[in-house]
């Protein structure tokens, strides 16, 4: 896996306000946090101005070559950050608007007197397709009075057109870092804007993620509980992780050593590991070992850093996301 953070020699175009599995990519900023200022300067997000420009497709024919305009389709153009050359990032319609990284950091500016968050990471992926921006609540929640949960916010926002503008709820445990998907029932974690809209209506989204927030983060403190409740056997886990992961009762001699690799880390992460302290045998304590499994130990495919390659796997993928999400729901209590 070829890593997504954006990179210009030894110059990363990414910011964290602590050591992570990414911090080797980027800068990590003295303290505890930064500013969106500060995200557009030292992560290399500022200035891009993305626009849009008319798209010519080019003939080649005997008589030389010849332009030809497409209709109603366009490039979505940049400023690199770093060689100050403009350079095309994708194709969108007429509809479209680009939605600038100055924007982006402003929609969760407003964010910061309302609700006390503070910016925490930032970074631009796959060449300045993508652009990620998280917030971390002030408050965080406990499980059962033992197991600490900070609540993140995130901003997604494309410019190739691939993807809406997304704000999204990302719990995260903790002790080690996982980042929680749960399958909560009748509770969205995101909101989608559209490059459509105008500014005035991303503030208005921006508002409203804010109170699903809340609303979400007391669903999920509910749904855990009842989980960290509930007590899960050793044959429980094993079939639940079985059917999570796949399992084949007559596999070839490398699919069966796959599988007993992966079926021995997840036992041991469930059976034996610190950060099972205190919920172990639960059903909360299932969903952690599989989170744990996907986020940490999980192997991924790259000549490079694996932690590295694993936490832009969660970034970039939506296989993880999907994991964990499914886990949530078969270990939740019905």
């Amino acid at each position: 896996m070829a890593h997504h953070i954006e990179t210009h020699g030894t110059q990363a175009a990414a910011v964290f306000a602590r050591q992570d599995a990414w911090h080797q990519l980027g800068t990590t900023v003295a303290g505890d946090a930064f500013t969106a200022e500060e995200a557009m300067r030292l992560g290399h997000l500022g200035g891009w101005d993305v626009r849009t420009v008319a798209l010519n497709a080019t003939e080649v024919t005997e008589d030389g070559m010849s332009s030809i305009g497409v209709p109603n389709r366009f490039a979505t153009v940049r400023t690199n950050p770093f060689t100050g050359c403009a350079e095309a990032l994708g194709v969108v319609g007429s509809q479209y608007q680009p939605i600038q990284n100055e924007e982006h950091a402003e929609v969760l500016n407003r964010l910061v007197d309302d609700s006390g968050a503070i910016f925490d990471t930032a970074g631009s992926l796959k060449g300045g397709r993508q652009v990620f921006i998280t917030m971390r609540l002030p408050q965080t929640i406990k499980v059962a009075g033992v197991d600490e949960i900070s609540i993140n916010l995130g901003a997604l926002n494309s410019h190739d057109g691939s993807q809406a503008f997304r704000l999204l709820v990302t719990p995260v445990r903790i002790v080690c870092a996982n980042t929680q998907h749960a399958a909560l029932r009748d509770h969205r974690a995101s909101v989608v804007i559209r490059h459509t809209v105008s500014a005035a209506a991303r503030i208005a989204a921006a508002r409203d993620a804010l109170g699903m927030t809340f609303e979400y983060v007391e669903a999920f403190e509910a749904e855990a509980e009842a989980m960290i409740n509930q007590s899960v056997t050793d044959a429980q886990f094993v079939a639940i992780t079985r059917g999570l992961f796949g399992w084949k009762d007559d596999p070839s001699k490398n699919e069966a050593k796959n599988q007993q690799r992966r079926e021995a880390a997840l036992l041991g992460l469930w059976a034996e590991a610190q950060t099972q302290t205190g919920i172990r045998h639960t059903a909360w304590a299932g969903y952690q070992a599989v989170a744990e499994y996907v986020d940490h130990v999980q192997p991924v495919r790259t000549k490079g850093d694996h932690a590295i390659a694993r936490a832009e796997r969660l970034l970039t993928t939506e296989g993880p996301i999907r994991l964990k999400t499914t886990a949530w729901a078969q270990f939740a209590p019905a």
